[in-house]
């Protein structure tokens, strides 16, 4: 299984938060953790190994949503910043919407991220 993890930057300490609460589950279920760039980087930090991509406002945010589109993403923890200015915005439109076209489960934030989490 193929598990998205992108965060703003005011979300990236809860993002890595989140997988360090849930790294016994990510390694036995052997997912496998893509990112945006500097997400990945602070995961990586945290010890996990993530297949990372461009950072977001240069493109990391539609590369995400073309795996969503071919069918490689199995699942997208998105933790956003609803309070904050983002340029890249009609990337991250276009990656939740194609969530929504390919019925392909999206968090935006912790809570939900958990419930989905237990899921698998």
């Amino acid at each position: 299984m193929e598990i998205a993890i992108i965060a703003h930057d005011g979300k990236k300490t809860e993002m890595v938060q989140f997988l360090m609460d849930f790294k016994a589950v990510l390694q036995a279920k052997k997912i496998t953790l893509i990112s945006t760039g500097t997400t990945g980087k602070n995961a990586e930090k945290a010890g996990f190994k993530v297949e990372k991509f461009l950072s977001g406002p240069f493109g990391g945010d539609a590369q995400i949503a073309a795996r969503v589109a071919e069918g490689k993403t199995d699942m997208v923890f998105f933790f956003r910043d609803p309070l904050g200015m983002h340029p890249h915005e009609p990337d991250i439109a276009m990656l939740m919407r194609l969530c929504d076209v390919h019925d392909v489960p999206l968090a935006t934030n912790p809570a939900t991220a958990e419930l989905l989490i237990k899921s698998i």
